[in-house]
């Protein structure tokens, strides 16, 4: 993937050290708590029911209890997904069962935390943000105050608000093959999607891409793990067809939304990395995010507007590319007409076939960093609430400078 657009940045903080260390050595160096957007109200067809899990992602998590209370997954709701590499204590929602039968669930790494009931189900966003509580290992006590240092800064400034690596798949390629997909480029999409072996893959998924580049794809279709449904599907599609292009289309449509948008964030890291140095500062045709409801606005005069961008009230947005996308204007929209332009594309562009079609939207440039706490305990210790879509390990990226793998929340 190039990189033509000037003058990245990595950090907002780059004038301060950082503490490096290492995140997530054992489960209890990272929890992460829901801040729920409301309370339920003790009536309704849907048990709400706290959980704290561990070694489990929330789609785990959700499949194992419709499992134990032989209940459709779909009737299990939830506002945000939090992933198997962190204690993590969420709400969630499930339709026509009764508290008794929830407090008998017995499920390894999932302990119920409190019941109660309310009318509606829990949906995406359902949230007021999260709460981090995160052991940095291997630094000194020396550490606090270089960390203290940037947490002020970040505090003044926001918390940059670009996508984690967690947000491209474990191999890091996501954002690639959500391109190919754009450019319906089959060839560089089964290429990268059947083949390019990764270090962190198990053996046999090594070997199955191994096989596939060498031309084995008979082979290579034995060797597939049977948890891996995409690829095998894929590769006998290609094997009976000799076609790419249907071999693509065969990848699922849930699989292929996923990859369409790992590459719309690559592309809002982008524009999000030539602005670094100014997210605090709005311009004219800016389109301003504000903070307390969502809403955009487009900004005509941006001295009278910075006051409130210094009281992150509001914040400059980037675009998540999509056909209904509202674009910036002035020199913000230039810069995302030129992003885009360098990729071949426009934004009829994301029009996909097949459903696939992606709208777009606005996402803040930076978010506000609240209820910092700081101090040592086996290393240094933050804790610190975020909004709901915001990585926590960009506040860690700031203040460490290398090491903080992504970790999201939504």
């Amino acid at each position: 993937m190039r990189d033509g657009l000037p003058m990245m940045e990595r950090y907002l903080t780059a004038g301060l050290p950082g503490t490096g260390g290492q995140i997530k050595v054992r489960y209890g160096d990272f929890l992460v708590e829901e801040l729920p957007l409301y309370d339920p109200c003790g009536e309704g067809e849907h048990t709400y029911v706290r959980i704290e899990k561990r070694g489990l992602s929330t789609f785990s998590a959700v499949q194992a209890i419709a499992r134990e209370l032989r209940i459709p997954a779909r009737d299990i709701g939830y506002a945000g997904i939090k992933d198997a590499q962190a204690i993590a204590r969420q709400t969630l929602s499930l339709l026509h069962v009764w508290p008794e039968e929830v407090e008998k669930l017995r499920i390894p790494g999932i302990e119920v935390l409190w019941i109660s009931r309310h009318r509606n189900k829990l949906h995406t966003g359902h949230l007021r943000g999260n709460r981090f509580t995160i052991r940095v290992r291997r630094v000194g006590e020396a550490a606090l105050p270089q960390a203290r240092r940037i947490l002020n800064l970040l505090l003044q400034r926001g918390v940059p608000n670009q996508y984690g690596m967690q947000r491209f798949g474990q191999r890091g390629n996501s954002h690639l093959l959500g391109q190919a997909l754009l450019h319906d480029d089959a060839a560089s999409f089964l290429a990268e999607f059947l083949g390019h072996p990764c270090a962190e893959e198990e053996e046999a998924t090594r070997e199955a891409r191994l096989r596939y580049e060498a031309g084995d794809w008979a082979e290579a279709l034995q060797l597939w793990p049977s948890a891996m449904t995409d690829e095998p599907r894929a590769l006998r599609t290609l094997i009976q067809t000799g076609d790419k292009a249907r071999a693509m289309r065969s990848v699922s449509r849930r699989m292929r939304r996923f990859l369409l948008s790992a590459y719309q964030s690559h592309l809002f890291n982008r524009i999000l990395a030539v602005r670094m140095g100014e997210i605090d500062r709005v311009q004219e045709g800016d389109l301003a995010w504000e903070h307390d409801s969502g809403a955009v606005f487009l900004v005509e005069d941006a001295e009278a507007e910075q006051p409130r961008a210094e009281r992150l009230e509001i914040s400059p947005s980037g675009p998540i590319f999509g056909f209904k996308m509202r674009a910036a204007e002035g020199e913000p929209g230039r810069l995302e007409r030129e992003g885009l332009e360098q990729e071949g594309l426009s934004l009829e562009d994301f029009r996909l076939p097949g459903g696939l079609e992606a709208e777009g939207a606005r996402r803040p440039l930076r978010v506000p960093l609240g209820k910092v706490e700081l101090w040592y305990d086996e290393g240094l210790m933050l804790r610190f609430d975020l909004p709901p879509g915001s990585y926590a390990t960009n506040v860690l990226h700031e203040i460490m400078k290398e090491g903080a793998a992504g970790y999201s929340t939504e």
